[in-house]
């Protein structure tokens, strides 16, 4: 009979090894997950896990309009700040009126995110009311990037932890919120992170050479070179902040402050080479538009994407040229024929003094008999060395 005690004992403690354990009851000061299992007029309900149920004013999840902003079933994230042995006091934003304050202390010792509408631009950073209190943000808080211009954030309602509150010294971040919520967001975007991805992104930031695009809680750069095949000056020209865009990831390389990311639009973009070259032939004549100028010669802009170029001594016939501004300029329309296409190089010569001196025929019959040599044999080791 012993023997059969220890053999039930032991298959007993090896079915709850196997067995799931039951999620500890959520305490106060915990952030939570739960399902809602009912709305009520006043209040409603959520289960937490934990065999515990938690509860929150109904004013806690309706917007500006009295819309609820869940239903049964949805998830919802809230804090808890009470708990009385029955259901658990939940709260997601702090309520405004006499108890606000009360409140205000509440969530900054439990870290409960506050909403507060930036009133104005002070020194060092914004101005925040919260629930009819005064608080501050200072600059480096008010975003997880550098904000050059804090009044854009002037009317804005944003949600912020509150990192100090004393006697008339609310002091308040959004940075410390919206990191974690990149953190988040990065953990998934990493799990689609790979050469050859294509992602949705959006348009944070500008430098010089190129622009940073947020990719999921991860900021990847989109060189200027990677932006289109037109010629682009500056990325400001062709996006605006908080564009969003689908760029393709390039490359990811370790870096001293974590991975870089190269991305690219112009990797998702049709190439207007090679739709444009197949038509093109020796001896054609072209119109274009002068994009930029050099002392050797003029780049004219065929179509967006391809541009071919015209050297100095093909300008102009029965002249000498010193420099191209002599001729053309910036953005004239030009004519002009084709003497050269390299495809290999993606390299087009033009001639506008061949366009002046004769048809299209003559033209492509010079270009034959010279292309091995002569002056456009010196013309093509110049579109080699660009």
């Amino acid at each position: 009979m012993a023997d059969q005690d220890e053999d039930f004992a032991a298959m007993l403690a090896e079915s709850e090894r196997g067995r799931p354990k039951a999620n500890k009851r959520p305490r106060v000061g915990d952030q939570v997950t739960g399902k809602v299992i009912s709305i009520g007029k006043d209040a409603v309900f959520v289960d937490v896990g934990g065999k515990a149920e938690g509860m929150l004013d109904r004013a806690q999840v309706t917007d500006k309009d009295g819309k609820l902003t869940v239903q049964v079933g949805g998830e919802l994230e809230a804090r808890v700040v009470a708990d009385a042995g029955g259901t658990l006091t939940l709260r997601v934003r702090v309520a405004r009126g006499p108890e606000a304050r009360g409140e205000l202390v509440q969530a900054a010792e439990l870290g409960i995110p506050v909403e507060g509408t930036v009133t104005e631009v002070i020194k060092g950073g914004v101005a925040v009311d919260v629930a009819g209190v005064r608080g501050f943000c200072p600059a480096s808080q008010i975003d997880a990037r550098f904000v050059e211009d804090l009044a854009t954030f002037v009317g804005q309602k944003l949600v912020f932890r509150i990192t100090r509150y004393e006697a008339r010294n609310l002091v308040l971040s959004r940075r410390a919120l919206l990191e974690e919520e990149n953190a988040k967001r990065a953990a998934e975007t990493r799990k689609r992170l790979e050469p050859g991805a294509v992602l949705r992104g959006k348009v944070v930031g500008f430098k010089p050479f190129g622009a940073f695009v947020d990719i999921g809680g991860i900021e990847g750069m989109l060189h200027i070179s990677e932006l289109g095949y037109s010629r682009v000056e500056r990325p400001e020209d062709l996006l605006t902040l908080g564009q969003e865009v689908d760029v393709a990831v390039l490359k990811i390389e370790p870096g001293e402050k974590g991975e870089r990311i190269s991305l690219s639009l112009k990797a998702l973009a049709n190439d207007p080479w090679r739709e444009l070259v197949g038509r093109l032939t020796a001896g054609m004549r072209v119109k274009g538009k002068v994009a930029r100028l050099q002392p050797f010669g003029a780049f004219v802009e065929l179509e967006p994407g391809v541009e071919g170029l015209v050297h100095i001594s093909e300008l102009g016939a029965g002249r000498r040229i010193n420099h191209p501004k002599e001729v053309v300029a910036v953005g004239q329309d030009v004519e002009a024929v084709i003497l050269t296409i390299d495809g290999e190089r993606r390299r087009i010569g033009l001639s506008m003094a061949a366009s002046a001196d004769g048809s299209a025929e003559d033209v492509a019959e010079v270009t034959r008999a010279q292309a091995p040599s002569g002056r456009l044999g010196t013309f093509a080791d110049l579109l080699k060395k660009r």
